[in-house]
């Protein structure tokens, strides 16, 4: 310890009137440590951060030729990462190993390291040819929860002055603020890989959910869609999906989205149909603060959220004459002000549009502007009611059990005569039609099979002409409806099969059903309690 009183004569101290060399430093040291935490907390980049702190130990504290080494995880040895030189910056590769030189000294037992004058030193490398023999030199190790992560060197720009020791505890103190922002930069670092992860895996997962190879359908009708949205996801191109409520236009959008080179840009869908126009203006584009009562502050618009990505506009052909006008002008210009203000914004949106109507009937009537449709209408796709693909029912149903199934946490099956009575119904509610029919089947199946007489509709539309149910390998015609005929002693059939295909050909009147049996009203009656078969009311 050095006894800092201050004497009229001792070298350590000016004229009367002024302050000791240490205090003096300790203030310079102070206002250094200061410039080097703002250096810190600017940013996380390392590779920026360290050269400035450097530089302020050589520009504030009177500490020249500053380097940090960083351990290599794979090699455990020290590299060199950054050095400052008065003379200008210095890259160097050179690594240390355990002893080799003051910083391998440091990495082989992380301690303070102190030299009065370097040439006394032998051991001193001086490999980068940089340190002066003549000046002190101060190595300390940089640790990371008591583990070693680099070692900060510095050289006093003066010969020795009795201060080393007060210099030393500073460039710990240096030391230790570097470590806590590596710390912490490794621990964002860690957050964002893991983040990042997390997104590539959600992104392969929503790709693999809605990409066409999964999409359920392989009818001719249905290939040739795939195929066509497969062609047109690659451009911006504007689409317009057609087709019946239920039939699946908002999967097919969202294949062309996810498939599409603004996949990692947002989806933003839209049901014009669900909001009165007022809201509808404010959804789409948005509104400034005070733009009308209960606007307390401003909001971005579907449009502007998806800036970059995709907007999908359900029921387009919904919206009232008034609106499609402002719809037409941010279709052309992709620009529009959001309500209540007057900057005009632009964006980047691709339009994907999707309608039950019949929009060329719309536009002869004046219910749809016919420079909209035209807009809209650009790449046009057309998917097919359920009765048209009616050969795409089973693999559909079974797709459609696995989410049921998963959601139960059981396995269901369907029966070969209950796929036969879902080939045999209209669907006028398409695909959304069958799955309501089959969780409703799989709520009443206490086994997880679903029989033929599980399968209810809401009202009894059966189609009155078959139509043969194809699969991929086979054409397979169904065999029995309410007007056809099997035959009742196929060995092939069940008992409860049997009892049901009768009562399926007698119209489900049971006096009639057990004529077709040869039994009696009440032994068919028992048969129905004990098979467990649910009656059809008509």
């Amino acid at each position: 310890m050095h006894d800092h009183t201050l004497h009229p004569l001792s070298d350590e101290c000016p004229p009367p009137g002024g302050f000791c060399r240490t205090h003096e430093l300790n203030i310079q040291l102070l206002a250094a440590l200061y410039a080097v935490s703002r250096v810190l907390s600017r940013t996380l980049d390392f590779n920026e951060t360290l050269r400035d702190v450097l530089r302020v130990l050589h520009d504030e504290a009177g500490l020249t030729r500053g380097l940090i080494s960083v351990v290599d995880p794979d090699s455990g040895k020290l590299n060199i990462h950054t050095i400052y030189s008065p003379e200008g910056p210095i890259l160097d590769d050179n690594q240390y190993g355990p002893g080799e030189g003051m910083i391998g000294l440091v990495l082989e037992k992380p301690r303070t390291i102190k030299l009065a004058r370097v040439a006394d030193e032998p051991r001193f490398l001086n490999r980068q040819q940089v340190y002066q023999p003549e000046l002190p030199f101060i190595a300390v190790p940089i640790k990371v929860g008591g583990d070693l992560k680099g070692v900060l060197a510095v050289q006093p720009e003066a010969p020795e002055d009795g201060l080393l020791e007060e210099r030393a505890q500073f460039v710990e103190m240096v030391a230790n603020l570097i470590g806590q922002s590596l710390r912490l930069a490794m621990d964002v670092a860690q957050e964002k890989s893991t983040l990042v992860e997390e997104r590539d895996l959600l992104r392969r997962t929503v790709r693999h959910q809605f990409g066409f190879d999964s999409m359920v359908g392989r009818s001719a009708v249905m290939r040739r869609v795939f195929d066509q949205a497969r062609m047109v996801a690659k451009w911006n191109t504007t689409v317009l999906i057609r087709g019946e409520t239920g039939t699946g236009k908002e999967l097919i959008a969202n294949a062309i989205h996810y498939n599409s080179p603004r996949a990692r840009n947002m989806l933003v869908k839209l049901n014009c149909a669900a909001l009165p126009e007022n809201l509808l203006e404010s959804e789409l584009f948005g509104h400034e603060r005070g733009a009308f009562t209960g606007a307390v502050e401003s909001r971005k618009g579907r449009f502007e959220q998806a800036h970059g990505g995709t907007l999908f506009l359900d029921e387009i052909g919904e919206v009232s004459p008034a609106f499609q006008a402002k719809m037409l002008r941010i279709l052309q210009e992709g620009e529009f002000e959001r309500v209540g203000g007057s900057k005009t914004i632009k964006v980047d949106v691709r339009i994907i549009a999707a309608t039950h109507r019949d929009l060329e009937t719309a536009v002869e009537m004046g219910d749809f502007r016919e420079d909209l449709f035209y807009r809209l209408n650009v790449m046009p796709l057309f998917l097919p009611p359920l009765r048209e693909r009616i050969e795409d029912i089973p693999e559909i149903a079974r797709h459609l059990l696995g989410k049921i199934g998963n959601d139960q946490k059981r396995k269901l099956k369907l029966t070969d005569m209950a796929n036969r009575r879902l080939a045999s119904h209209d669907w006028p509610g398409n695909v959304r039609e069958l799955e309501n029919c089959l969780e409703r089947a799989a709520v009443l199946s206490e086994d997880g099979n679903i029989d033929v007489d599980l399968i209810r509709f809401p009202s009894t539309r059966e189609r009155n002409t078959p139509r043969p149910l194809r699969t991929m390998n086979a054409t397979v015609t169904p065999e029995f409806s309410p007007n056809s005929e099997i035959d009742i002693n196929d060995p092939n059939l069940s008992e409860k099969e049997r009892v049901i295909a009768a009562l399926e050909q007698a119209g489900w009147v049971q006096a009639k059903a057990a004529r077709i049996l040869g039994m009696t009203p009440r032994q068919i009656a028992y048969r129905i309690q004990t098979l467990n078969i649910e009656v059809k009311q008509f």
